[in-house]
């Protein structure tokens, strides 16, 4: 049984990262979406808002469990025993900061693997940091998340709007 996870910050989760689950869901058995609490980026989402996003988003995909962790990726992967790390390509641009996750992430933990999945071409502009820049000034994402996740993007930038008067 192969079993990889899919890490990342999911703010907010996309259909992008739906769709690489998707996908990744037909190649292997088992998938661990991963949502990473702490990275190295501002968050509009708190951990827990974020990870329940996450499992809404993925919850048609009967092969994928969606689950939060901290610490290195590296060692989560070997700490829940996945055979590799999938990781969604959109552009060229993303290549040398995967190949520099793939490789460092080896030096850590040795034997884990990396997959990295093409972008659907339909979702291959999109990123988080697009959806939440089109999001707080007002733009339409309804065609980039699905409508719980627009919800929240809404709300918390009515809350930050609110906070900021």
């Amino acid at each position: 049984m192969k079993t990889v996870l899919y890490p990342a910050s999911f703010d907010p989760v996309t259909l992008g990262h739906v769709d690489i689950a998707e996908r990744a869901a037909k190649l292997f058995d088992k998938v661990v979406v991963g949502v990473f609490e702490k990275p190295l980026k501002n968050l509009l989402f708190l951990p827990q808002e974020r990870l329940e996003m996450t499992k809404n988003a993925m919850a048609h995909i009967p092969n994928v469990t969606v689950l939060g962790y901290n610490g290195l990726t590296a060692h989560y992967a070997q700490k829940i025993g996945v055979d590799a790390i999938v990781r969604g390509l959109r552009a060229v641009s993303d290549f040398e900061w995967e190949m520099q996750l793939a490789l460092a992430n080896q030096s850590i933990a040795e034997g884990v693997e990396t997959v990295c999945l093409m972008t659907s071409q339909r979702f291959s502009f999109i990123s988080s940091s697009i959806v939440k820049e089109i999001a707080l000034n007002g733009g339409s994402v309804s065609h980039l998340v699905q409508p719980h996740v627009e919800k929240a993007l809404k709300a918390r930038y009515n809350e930050l709007k609110k906070t900021a008067k």
